[in-house]
């Protein structure tokens, strides 16, 4: 089995990823473990997977799978699911977190855990360069969060997350959503069914460039959470396997 996966969402990302997969590659050369990385491209309109590709020619460990519906929840779980790490580590693709903490979610620094999320709020994380209107936009959607959902995390919506392998498969298998809500509903899901989640501090960068509609995207992920909830209640979460 592969050691390490790095599964990377990428809608429209021709700018950015050159140099985010130069700096995963001269890292990962680095280190005494094996690595893949799977870039899931989903309904892009520019040349992101011609990117990946140039790309793969001389790096035979970078993997190009494309989906052609738009969405972050359908780009994660279908690289989760096809990936083949011990470990399956999801990675934006603007790499605001440098590449060399990857570290923190892996033993010995990080083990026995099912998940480990990055935190940009816990003890031992920086944000770098973020408007203060930008952090307090995202305070109140994480308090919404805690309140309604997911007591005790304190950033459910860090872009860096670490999955043992069997926990990725259990929890992508029963994923629903398919946008930017999919990671509380992972971690949702997780909760209920007793996977031991750890938090990581990261350093974080803000981009200017970030895709995130603050309004929109926020409303949309409340909506989502009523949603889950219900799924839940449901039994839609059931295990399928």
């Amino acid at each position: 089995m592969t050691y390490l996966s790095i599964i990377i969402p990428a809608h429209n990302e021709a700018k950015r990823l050159p140099a985010t997969l130069d700096s995963i590659n001269d890292y990962m050369y680095g280190q005494p473990y094996n690595f893949e990385i799977i870039v899931v491209e989903n309904g892009s309109e520019d040349n992101t997977a011609e990117v990946v590709e140039a790309n793969s020619v001389d790096n035979d460990h970078i993997n190009l799978i494309k989906v052609p519906e738009r969405g972050k929840g359908i780009a994660v779980r279908t690289g989760m699911l096809a990936a083949n790490g011990e470990y399956r580590f999801m990675c934006d693709a603007d790499l605001s977190m440098p590449i060399e903490q990857i570290e923190r979610f892996l033993p010995p620094a990080t083990s026995n855990y099912d998940i480990a999320m990055g935190s940009r709020e816990i003890a031992g994380s920086i944000r770098f360069h973020e408007p203060a209107f930008t952090h307090v936009r995202g305070r109140i959607f994480s308090n919404l969060v805690k309140l309604m959902v997911l007591p005790g995390f304190e950033d459910t919506q860090c872009g860096f997350k670490c999955f043992h392998a069997s926990a990725a498969i259990d929890l992508f298998t029963s994923q629903l959503l398919d946008g930017m809500s999919f990671d509380v509903e992972v971690l949702y899901i997780a909760r209920k069914r007793g996977y031991k989640i750890v938090e990581v501090p990261v350093d974080w960068y803000f981009h200017r460039e970030t895709r995130v509609r603050m309004v929109e995207d926020s409303l949309r992920m409340l909506v989502d959470i009523l949603v889950l909830r219900k799924n839940w209640k449901s039994g839609k979460y059931d295990r399928k396997i």
